[in-house]
């Protein structure tokens, strides 16, 4: 472990989660604003954990790079860059988002509550553009009837998946995170025969089984999803929720995903967008639609807490310009051996 103490990043899976990102309000006495509650966040954590210590609340707190520039200045996260959209068969579309809060706890009220005195704290400073509520929907099932995230690494594994240590040491013990949001076609999913919503994903939808390699499509989630660089397999950690809007007809799974380096999941999303080889895209995206994708850098919570809200950014660094998105390395391979089920809301973890 680095001697920085990371972030809630693996914190254990509750039933309820908010999802809030915001951007920041030009002006210097907006980002001290954000300054700020970054040295306060654990005691707004604490102080409102405190009304229901069985509630497991806790909250990450993690920023865009044109926000790091703004608060930070440099030295930069070596990875921290805007979400690169991927055109394929269908489109990874990067919206805006300057911070994002990921609140967790085992009910919502204790959510509500954190994200409503984060809000009050912030004030006119940011400006909400995107706010999710997100519940563990019956036995850890996804709308779409598919338990989510059986191969999430766990313990160490899960340690060694998502927290920075010797390759970028000015920011050990941090992490990187993506997220997106998928709505669901219900109705024509539903039209599908199980059958052949399992080859679709890649494991039997009773049982949760992954389906023998004999069988499984190479276009199936879980097969696209799975990364082996050098002979190992590059693991994230992703903490999905369901959501929606029964009224609008809106159904949807958020995406979350850590990992030590942003590769990983932008690897994951170019193969199931572009395919593996491209034209062998994630059947899944059919019927789910990405409408929002941002990328954040997770500080460490030791240097939230150094954070002194009047301090202007070390230095004055231009906006990084979006990056083209990464070729697809030639030597990754699906694992024959991994029952991943990968990027799009279908991991689960143990949390019991």
């Amino acid at each position: 472990m680095p001697s920085a103490v990371p972030q809630s990043v693996v914190a254990r899976l509750t039933r309820s989660a908010i999802f809030l990102v915001v951007t920041v309000n030009a002006g210097t006495a907006n980002e001290a604003a954000v300054r700020s509650l970054c040295a306060d966040l654990a005691a707004l954590v604490r102080a409102v954990g405190f009304r229901a210590l069985e509630g497991q609340l806790s909250c990450v707190m993690a920023f865009g790079s044109h926000a790091w520039d703004r608060l930070f200045g440099s030295p930069r996260p070596k990875e921290l860059h805007p979400f690169r959209e991927i055109h394929g068969r269908h489109h990874a579309i990067g919206t805006p988002g300057d911070v994002l809060f990921h609140i967790r706890a085992a009910r919502m009220d204790l959510c509500f509550e954190l994200a409503t005195q984060i809000m009050s704290r912030l004030g006119g400073a940011v400006a909400a553009t995107d706010e999710v509520h997100g519940f563990n929907y019956f036995d850890d099932r996804d709308l779409i009837g598919f338990v989510d995230g059986t191969e999430n690494p766990v313990d160490q594994a899960a340690v060694n998946a998502t927290i920075i240590a010797a390759e970028d040491a000015d920011f050990a013990g941090g992490s990187y995170v993506i997220v997106q949001k998928y709505l669901h076609d219900l109705a024509r999913w539903n039209e599908l025969p199980v059958a052949e919503q399992e080859g679709i994903i890649g494991r039997t939808k009773l049982s949760d089984i992954e389906l023998d390699d004999a069988v499984k499509p190479t276009s199936a989630h879980n097969a696209l999803t799975t990364i082996i660089e050098d002979g190992e397999q590059l693991e994230i950690v992703r903490d999905n929720m369901s959501f929606g809007d029964v009224g609008k007809g809106e159904f949807g799974t958020y995406f979350i995903g850590y990992a030590r380096s942003p590769r990983r999941i932008e690897q994951m999303l170019e193969n199931m967008f572009v395919g593996r080889p491209p034209g062998n895209y994630d059947r899944l995206l059919d019927f789910s639609r990405a409408v929002t994708g941002t990328l954040f850098f997770v500080p460490s919570a030791t240097f939230l807490e150094d954070v002194a809200a009047g301090q202007a950014p070390a230095s004055a660094v231009a906006p990084t310009a979006p990056e083209p998105a990464p070729e697809v390395k030639s030597n990754l391979r699906a694992s024959p051996a991994d029952g991943s089920l990968g990027i799009g809301s279908l991991k689960r973890t143990e949390h019991e």
